[in-house]
């Protein structure tokens, strides 16, 4: 009887020991799948490279292979860059129709908002060397062009009128190089500068300069906005329509005459000194001095 007792008890050490090498088995087994899980979540797939592109109607020579190879650099820049390609998506929305609309009146292709989404994210922003605006003029650039930059007034930051500049510049760049593709490099470089290297090393196409990094990455910069932007859902970009930043209805006022308290002039305009800064970004102080025989024009909110 006793024997027969430690029998069983054997037997059910033994079943116990093997169950729980089962069930460790198993707990290993579901750790490794829920790692390779995650691990799959985290790998990452480049972008495939087109297998053609133009810009302005020019076709990129992608059979180039260190013209393939750059375009494929921005290319996995730029569609791994998930918040600022989302805020570009957003502006977009908000500013593209108007600019748009200035290149087609002006017989510009339409692939140069991606010039300007390149050179500024479509921001009000100052880069070091003190280019500024959507378009990123130089001061004596946009002097050059009619704007005026002074401490009180910037409009480089006035979205028509730089665009205006920028489309003159540009169509002035194209008679010059022969080239859409030339022109935006030029925009980079400079047309000075651009001439040169054109002339020193015998060629007539942006695609086949050597230049410093900037300028050789320059356009590139410009195709890989256009094709992840343009194609933001081929590149995992999902934003809805009411989830961009709008176009913000103005009435304008004409101003003839210097204001010398802008927070004031806002408040009797039933807005504030922020939001009228907001509108106008061009607007640079807290005063708004008028020449003689000159006018402003403000954007101000709708009347509620």
């Amino acid at each position: 009887m006793t024997q027969q007792i430690w029998k069983y008890v054997w037997i059910t050490l033994i079943i116990a020991v093997a169950l729980q090498q089962c069930s460790q088995q198993q707990v290993s087994f579901n750790t490794a799948s829920k790692v390779t899980d995650e691990r799959e979540k985290l790998l990452l797939s480049p972008p495939p490279l087109p297998t053609a592109m133009s810009f302005a109607g020019e076709p990129v020579p992608l059979h180039i292979p260190d013209v393939a190879e750059r375009l494929d650099r921005e290319l996995l820049v730029n569609s791994y860059l998930h918040a600022t390609t989302m805020l570009g998506l957003k502006r977009m929305q908000r500013y593209v129709p108007e600019i748009r609309a200035m290149l087609r009146d002006n017989n510009v292709p339409e692939d140069f908002i991606y010039l300007a989404l390149a050179e500024s994210l479509f921001g009000h922003v100052t880069s070091p060397a003190g280019a500024a605006g959507f378009w990123q003029l130089m001061p004596e650039t946009a002097r050059g062009y009619g704007l005026t930059v002074n401490k009180e007034v910037d409009e480089r930051f006035h979205v028509q009128k730089a665009t205006v500049a920028a489309i003159r510049y540009l169509k002035t760049a194209r008679a010059r190089f022969g080239s859409w593709t030339n022109a935006a490099a030029s925009y980079n470089r400079g047309m000075a500068g651009l001439d040169r290297a054109l002339d020193r090393q015998g060629v007539e196409s942006y695609y086949d300069l050597y230049l410093n990094d900037e300028t050789s990455r320059y356009m590139f910069r410009i195709l890989a906005l256009k094709e992840v932007l343009g194609n933001p859902q081929k590149y995992g970009f999902d934003l809805a329509e009411e989830n961009g930043y709008q176009p913000l209805p103005y009435r304008e006022m004409e101003v003839k005459s210097s204001i010398s308290d802008l927070p004031a002039f806002a408040k009797a305009q039933g807005t504030n000194y922020k939001t009228l800064r907001l509108y106008n970004p061009w607007v640079k102080g807290y005063q708004l001095t008028v020449p003689d025989g000159k006018q402003y024009v403000l954007a101000l909110p709708e009347a509620k």
